[in-house]
């Protein structure tokens, strides 16, 4: 078979084509060019009628002797004949001459002087040339109109001349002989030339000879039957027309099959069948024919413009299926461990890290995956080494009824299983035949038993190692592919598990660090509020996920029934954090003790930071000791003026709810955080009425990824805009709406809901500024005291009024006034004009004073001296009766209060 049955039917001569396009396009050419020629032949005409009238129209204008003629009573008899020689010599068919009304004087027709000009003659009197065409005496005529001026420019007389369009036209019908001439000179030319082009192109398409033909085509079968690849072509009908040799060994096709429909062919693969007589296009399309894996590409073919058939393309790709199929199992295993780098170690925890490592290995490499961690790796600790007491910590599989041991199953592996082999050993373990492995058939055969029988058949165990320490072990299950697990999965197998090992070694040493800060938090925070009668508090405190910060709060009651609610915010997270937030709280105790305003105590910590910060610097762990900074926000409120003043450092402003419903952000003067230095504290204070409630918290509560600061405090202020909840449930609501799901920062939260000293519980005096005075008020206080039913209190009370009103009268300065508070326990105040305080000294047996503030001391609780800006005031707490710690009263009956000495300050 050759290609000549390719060719039994002879198309149309390709030379008799291209005659034809030529001859078409010549003609086309020709009559393009004689409408051209025409078209032009016309418009140079009319230019031509038009430029000859203006000529000759300005020159009779300017000839001598006109504007003279025009002068004459009978201008007609000196102008007509003049007109008419002018005209015949110059080729014009009229020469008229006319006034400036239009009338003419002179006209080729004799009977048409003294008639009006037929045109427009208006742009002439205004001293332009005119140009027009019109139908005039003497049909369709072409005239120029020439404006004759005097001396000084006026306008006297006009002249017109021009030709009749028949005259014009006459001049292009005399061109139009050469014109089609020329042209058919110019078609004959071309013709001549595509006759000859189609000549030679014939001979050369044609001009072999039956010899050199036939060699031609002997050199085409040849290369065509030598080529390592098939060759089809089929017809629109589907039959093959061409079969190489190695398209029919390929396909198996007959010796005869050329000739032959696609359908008809016995051992032709129906796929490839089908892709044949489909004629679609086809491009390195994968079909198996045999045991054969070929590679096809189609083509349509269209020899007339219309498809008549395919041709077809086949390669032999066998060889290729085995370096294919590891090239995609590399690919795999590469992408897998990659989604492993990516996806396992997202947090810091131990149990989701663990999960994360079982979700990415299933089902791309296991049907099912169980890690199972020691016990101490969960709670941060090193593990031991053993096989025993590891807990399932993650089950993951492509389904949920699997019989493996559950989550959360505290795991002992006997010596025989491959997990405990392998946590001696920490290398990994292949068991490719479950129902065929004693060792771990014998950890619980009920269990394995059900496993074997679930369909599970193969094991890849390998133990999670990290720094030389093993975790725990790793569990890959196969159920789904029957082929068991190979060497090439347990190198898999050790690598990814590798890779988690790391992961789950960071979350675990984070846990252990993470457990450590939280726990020297809490012990750094309130463990439990102290009691008061100022204020109901709630609190709520959480710290941040990714590591503990410095936030604390804190309620601490002060002298007076007064209180002072604190909270503040250390820069920074982790041990360094909670160890300066405890170091802080413990210095605003201390200076709190001191009674010291707010602005005064904050610059007083603020100048404790600047010197931690520097010790730090000087030290060779600076960066471990110093603070980046910290914010704190110090209230006192006073429940019997209901006076409440804070400061701030850098801290968020408080907000305080009114009984009335509406919630105000008090705009305290800012500060800056504590350790910048330089700069003064500002107090500002405010009226509460009872049942306000006063809302302190942290940057962690309002702060948010997904919501600015502004955002945040609209929140909270919508949040407590209910007065009549109790602080816990405002706590609650609070942390409903602004609480993160896993907060960044440390979260704390102080609420107090202000409560009042009424006036049945407080009594005050003015004290007359004379020595005489303590006993009167020594009867007044202790009848006070008998209407309060605390008269067992009597004597101790007027001791510790006396000796403290004596020290003011003798010691201090005008005004002196006292007064007691009944809350938890019975104050006793006494305040002055003197900043000048007394100091407790123990007195020698020969000394005759000194011993006041000692009895003082001895029989309250607490007693001290506070600073106002009228003076200072000393006050001293007793217990109420019943209360523990209450004096004993009868030893003290022997002492003349009168008689006491006051100490000296």
């Amino acid at each position: 078979m050759s290609v000549r049955s390719l060719i039994r039917k002879r198309p149309r001569s390709v030379a008799g084509q291209v005659f034809v396009l030529q001859v078409a396009v010549v003609l086309l050419l020709a009559a393009g060019a004689v409408l051209a020629l025409v078209l032009q032949a016309r418009h140079d005409g009319d230019r031509e009628a038009r430029n000859r009238s203006v000529a000759v129209a300005e020159t009779f204008a300017h000839s001598i002797g006109l504007q003279e003629a025009l002068k004459a009573p009978d201008p007609s008899r000196i102008l007509q004949p003049l007109t008419e020689e002018t005209r015949r010599r110059a080729g014009v068919d009229f020469i008229v001459v006319m006034n400036t009304n239009g009338i003419r004087y002179t006209h080729p027709q004799p009977d048409r002087i003294g008639q009006r000009f037929v045109g427009t003659i208006e742009p002439s009197l205004a001293g332009r040339v005119h140009t027009e065409s019109v139908e005039g005496p003497l049909g369709q005529e072409i005239q120029a109109i020439v404006p004759v001026t005097a001396a000084g420019g006026e306008v006297v007389a006009l002249v017109s001349a021009g030709l009749t369009v028949q005259n014009v036209t006459g001049v292009v019908e005399r061109q139009l002989p050469v014109i089609l001439g020329v042209s058919a000179a110019g078609l004959a030319v071309a013709t001549i030339g595509t006759a000859l082009v189609t000549r030679r192109l014939r001979r050369q398409t044609h001009g072999l000879g039956t010899l050199e033909m036939t060699r031609m085509y002997e050199h085409h079968d040849a290369v065509l039957h030598a080529v390592r690849e098939g060759v089809l072509i089929t017809d629109g009908d589907g039959r093959l027309l061409l079969a190489n040799d190695e398209a029919k060994r390929l396909l198996d096709l007959p010796a005869d099959a050329e000739g032959q429909h696609i359908g008809q062919l016995p051992r032709l693969d129906q796929k490839m069948a089908g892709l044949l007589l489909s004629g679609r296009e086809a491009t390195d399309e994968v079909l198996a024919a045999g045991n054969r894996l070929l590679v096809v590409n189609q083509r349509p073919t269209k020899p007339h413009g219309q498809p008549e058939g395919t041709a077809v393309t086949i390669r032999d790709s066998t060889e290729m299926r085995v370096l294919t199929r590891r090239a995609d199992a590399a690919r795999r295993r590469l992408k897998l461990l990659y989604d492993a780098g990516v996806g396992i170690g997202t947090t810091l925890d131990v149990v989701r890290t663990a999960e994360e490592l079982a979700d990415v290995a299933v089902p791309r490499f296991a049907d099912f995956v169980t890690v199972d961690l020691a016990d101490q790796v969960l709670h941060g600790d090193e593990p031991t080494g053993s096989g025993a007491d590891l807990r399932r910590t993650a089950v993951s599989g492509i389904r949920d009824d699997q019989p493996l041991y559950p989550r959360g199953k505290l795991i002992d592996f006997l010596p025989s299983t491959p997990q405990a082999r392998g946590l001696d050993s920490g290398q990994a373990e292949l068991v490719p035949d479950l129902s065929d492995a004693p060792g771990w058939f014998a950890q619980d055969p009920p269990v394995a038993r059900s496993i074997v029988e679930y369909g599970i058949h193969s094991l890849i165990t390998a133990p999670l190692k990290a720094r030389g320490v093993v975790l725990g072990v790793v569990n890959f299950w196969r159920m789904e592919k029957p082929e068991p697990f190979d060497d090439d999965d347990l190198s898999l197998a050790e690598e990814l598990v590798a890779r988690a090992a790391v992961s789950i070694d960071n979350a675990r040493r984070y846990t252990r660090e993470h457990t450590v800060a939280v726990a020297l938090q809490r012990s750094l925070l309130p463990r439990g509020l102290p009691e008061q009668s100022a204020v109901e508090v709630a609190h709520y405190y959480l710290p941040a996920q990714s590591g503990v910060g410095g936030d604390w709060f804190d309620v601490i009651p002060l002298s007076g029934s007064r209180v002072a609610l604190v909270v503040g915010d250390v820069v920074g997270h982790g041990l360094h954090a909670a160890a300066t937030m405890g170091r802080l709280r413990t210095a605003v105790h201390n200076f709190s003790s001191l009674d010291l305003p707010p602005d005064e105590l904050l610059s007083r910590l603020d100048d404790l930071v600047q010197r931690i910060d520097h010790n730090g610097e000087d030290g060779a762990d600076a960066d471990d000791d110093g603070m980046l900074g910290a914010t704190c926000l110090y209230a006192v409120y006073d429940p019997v003026s209901r006076r409440c003043v804070m400061a701030r450092a850098g801290h968020p402003p408080p907000l305080v709810v009114r009984p009335d419903g509406s919630v105000e952000i008090l705009q305290l003067p800012a500060g800056p955080p504590l350790g910048l230095g330089g700069m003064p504290f500002e107090t500002a204070e405010l009226y509460l009425e009872e049942r306000s409630q006063l809302v302190l918290y942290t940057d962690g509560l309002i702060e948010d990824r997904t919501r600015d600061i502004d955002e945040g405090l609209e929140l909270l202020r919508s949040a407590l805009n209910h007065p009549d909840r109790h602080p816990e449930e405002s706590c609650r609501a609070v942390l409903d709406v602004l609480l993160p799901a896993r907060p960044r920062d440390d979260v704390a939260l102080l609420i107090a809901r202000t409560r009042t000293l009424g006036p049945d519980r407080v009594a005050e005096w003015e004290v007359p500024f004379e020595p005489s005075a303590v006993g009167a008020m020594r009867a007044v206080v202790g009848k006070k005291l008998d209407e309060w039913g605390l008269s067992a209190l009597a004597f101790g009370t007027e001791l510790i009024l006396s000796e403290l009103i004596t020290n003011a009268i003798r010691y201090g300065s005008a005004p002196v006034r006292m007064r007691l508070l009944r809350d938890r326990t019975l104050t006793c105040e006494v305040s002055d004009a003197s900043s000048t305080s007394p100091h407790l000294r123990y007195a020698a047996t020969t000394d005759e004073g000194g011993r006041g503030l000692f009895l003082v001391a001895q029989l309250s609780q607490r007693w001290g001296t506070r600073y106002t800006p009228a003076g200072k005031v000393i006050w001293a707490e007793q217990a109420l009766p019943g209360a523990s710690g209450e004096p004993e009263q009868e030893l003290l009956g022997f002492f003349d209060i009168d008689d006491i000495d006051v100490d000296t300050p």
